[in-house]
């Protein structure tokens, strides 16, 4: 069993900050990519940013330049450092990651999901 728990939505004015966690805690052996992905009601999810174990990193060209995403291995957890944020911003963020437990299963985990939302 392997859990994520996000952390640090909230409601911001547009320009304003937040920063989302996320830890991932259970039988884990390691973990290779992790991400943030976003949802507004009747749209797709969509991809935010992903980090690998190596530290490469990828983002959605909505996001370049505004949010960092960056990892502690020894902690199993990631962050998003959202800048400049703006009304479009608003969604529910979740956090994924792809990870090798210990009796060596490959498993795909997503998080339960925290609101952002960017209103003055």
């Amino acid at each position: 069993q392997v859990n994520l728990v996000e952390s640090g939505g909230g409601l911001v004015q547009p320009g304003g900050s937040l920063r989302l966690s996320c830890a991932a805690s259970g039988s884990i052996k390691s973990i290779s990519i992790m991400g943030w992905y976003r949802q507004t009601p009747g749209k797709q999810r969509e991809l935010v940013a992903t980090i690998t174990s190596g530290g490469t990193t990828n983002y959605a060209d909505s996001v370049k330049g505004r949010f960092i995403i960056f990892r502690d291995n020894p902690k199993n957890t990631i962050y998003l450092q959202t800048d400049t944020l703006k009304p479009e911003d608003t969604a529910d963020y979740y956090c994924t990651a792809q990870v090798t437990t210990m009796d060596y299963r490959w498993l795909e985990v997503w998080g339960q999901g925290t609101l952002v939302t960017v209103s003055s």
